[in-house]
């Protein structure tokens, strides 16, 4: 599973890195240009974001993105096709993040088998709380999936063990209330939020939400496992262009 990769690459590295992309932008050729980039740049894990027309998780950077790739015919069939031409092609892992509208209209089951048949290793499903995910995690469990739930600030202690319970893979830790793209303050409040999720679950962390440069990532060493980074890396192809993506990605390093 998921996270016994994790705990494997965590080996030889002090703390990994997840990029995020929206499938789909600014095209499909274009996304796979991104991943190879990712991949060469030295990405251990990737979020593969089917677009949707109200991603309440995400800032506008992103929710651009989403509108952009949706008017250029994106469906949910080419996101897979995509998915698993990258899977066959990269020797990472890929999880799919998407919002559950997109869940239930094509059939929760049916979901998660093209997920699997696609080669993907998990899901995030941002507005699917797990008290509500019965469907969802037995399609996901039928098909070896990991279900990735999320850890928030405000998220009480007795709510994060119920959602450890429920999840597989790594927990994803949202840096602050919110969504994607707004700056982060990594405070002394912070770390304690951190360290409530660490006591919390067995399960690799990750944390996204505002983590955009060396810094950051350097920050987080020996307080998570993963480091997120979505919105930066879509600024660096609109303000940079694609061929830029490898360098950015070496230099979080």
């Amino acid at each position: 599973m998921l996270a016994d990769y994790i705990r494997k690459r965590r080996e030889d590295r002090d703390i990994l890195l997840m990029t995020h992309i929206v499938a789909g932008y600014p095209s499909f050729d274009d996304s796979l240009r991104i991943v190879e980039q990712m991949v060469e740049g030295g990405v251990d894990l990737m979020e593969l974001q089917v677009p949707f027309s109200e991603p309440i998780a995400d800032g506008p950077v992103i929710l651009h993105a989403n509108q952009r790739s949706l008017e250029a015919g994106s469906t949910v069939d080419r996101c897979f096709e995509f998915a698993e031409a990258v899977s066959q092609r990269f020797d990472i892992p890929f999880v799919l993040m998407t919002y559950y509208n997109i869940l239930f209209k094509f059939g929760v089951q049916e979901f998660a088998d093209r997920m699997a048949a696609a080669g993907l290793r998990g899901a995030i499903v941002p507005d699917l709380p797990p008290e509500e995910a019965g469907d969802y995690l037995e399609a996901m469990g039928r098909n070896e999936l990991d279900p990735i739930f999320i850890f928030s600030p405000n998220t009480t202690d007795t709510r994060m063990s119920l959602i450890s319970s429920r999840a597989g893979g790594f927990v994803y830790c949202v840096a602050r209330k919110g969504v994607t793209g707004a700056e982060t303050s990594f405070s002394a409040d912070f770390e304690a939020y951190l360290s409530r999720c660490s006591a919390a679950t067995e399960l690799p962390l990750a944390l996204g939400f505002g983590v955009k440069d060396a810094a950051d990532v350097d920050f987080l060493r020996g307080q998570v496992d993963i480091a997120v980074i979505g919105t930066e890396t879509l600024r660096v192809v609109d303000e940079r262009g694609v061929e830029a993506v490898r360098g950015f990605i070496e230099e979080l390093r």
